[in-house]
C-alpha cells in the first residue's frame, strides 16, 4: 500500500487489488498512514485456484479496478 500512496503523491494512477480477507486490515493500514488508496478486493483465498479460476477472478475484477484508476 505504501507504494500506492507513493505513487499517487507522484500523480500516477494506482490501484492495489487483495483478497476479502485483507480489507479490515487494509483499511486500518491506511488510516495509520493518512492514506486513501483505490482499492479493489477479489475473493479469498486465490492461493490455490488454478489458472482458470485466476482469469476469472481477473476478468471479474478488471472493469473495477480500471474504473478506480479512472476516479483518482
Amino acid at each position: 500500500m505504501h507504494d500506492t500512496v507513493d505513487l499517487e503523491d507522484r500523480g500516477v494512477p494506482s490501484v492495489f487489488v487483495a483478497t476479502t480477507e485483507f480489507r479490515d486490515g487494509a483499511l486500518r493500514q491506511a488510516q495509520a498512514i493518512g492514506a486513501d488508496p483505490a482499492a479493489v478486493y477479489v475473493p479469498h483465498p486465490i492461493q490455490d485456484r488454478t489458472d482458470d479460476e485466476m482469469i476469472a477472478i481477473a476478468d471479474a475484477a478488471s472493469a473495477e479496478i480500471i474504473d478506480q484508476l479512472l476516479v483518482k
